[in-house]
């Protein structure tokens, strides 16, 4: 058994495992694109200007599956949604081990923002750190000035009872700038004493 689940779904998503599978030139369609351009200000992900870096971005996403150093995986709404079965984004769990910690990652295409999809995922993989991986905290954070994804986190931390542990000045580095952190986080007591369940059904 994978350290991660290949696929599992939500109530609104599934959630497949992101590498080779999926093709670059399907990945490359939507990350060369001046609507990624836009979400890239914000992630560390930048845009993809060729063919050859959306493939080597999957390769790698293979990769460090294999490692047990990152999971990501693709996102797409189930039926019922609008666009269903579209691509509409990547979901991603970094385990740091020597921690006990994960951290959280989320880009989604701007015709799937405003639908809750990234609180839905949060509480998919906050459960998967704690229960299947058997961590003690989670962790979340945004650059400052993404005011849309601030408000999604505040919104899902709150809900888990977890805490926003202040703004960390020059945190990490967007094209070749230094840019200040918003970071919050869920410990395992928090999230042990929260009364939110959610379902998480998955293909092993």
């Amino acid at each position: 058994m994978d350290l991660f689940p290949a696929a599992f779904e939500t109530e609104r998503l599934r959630y497949e495992r992101l590498d080779e599978s999926m093709g670059a030139f399907e990945l490359y369609e939507h990350t060369s694109s001046d609507e990624f351009a836009e979400i890239g200000r914000f992630i560390s992900k930048g845009q993809h200007h060729t063919p050859k870096e959306a493939a080597d971005y999957l390769a790698e996403s293979a990769e460090r599956w294999t490692e047990g150093s990152r999971a990501n995986w693709a996102m797409y709404p189930k039926a019922g949604e609008d666009g269903a079965g579209e691509f509409a984004g990547v979901a991603s769990c970094i385990p740091l081990w020597d921690r006990r910690t994960a951290r959280l990652g989320v880009w989604l295409r701007k015709p799937f923002w405003g639908r809750g999809y990234s609180g839905e995922r949060a509480d998919a993989l906050i459960s998967l750190a704690f229960d299947r991986l058997d961590l003690e905290l989670v962790g979340a954070g945004c650059v400052a000035g993404n005011e849309n994804s601030k408000r999604a986190i505040e919104k899902y931390v709150d809900r888990w009872g977890g805490t926003y542990e202040g703004l960390l000045r020059n945190w990490l580095t967007l094209d070749d700038e230094p840019r200040d952190l918003h970071r919050f986080s869920i410990s395992r007591a928090e999230y042990e004493a929260s009364d939110v369940a959610p379902e998480l059904a998955v293909d092993e």
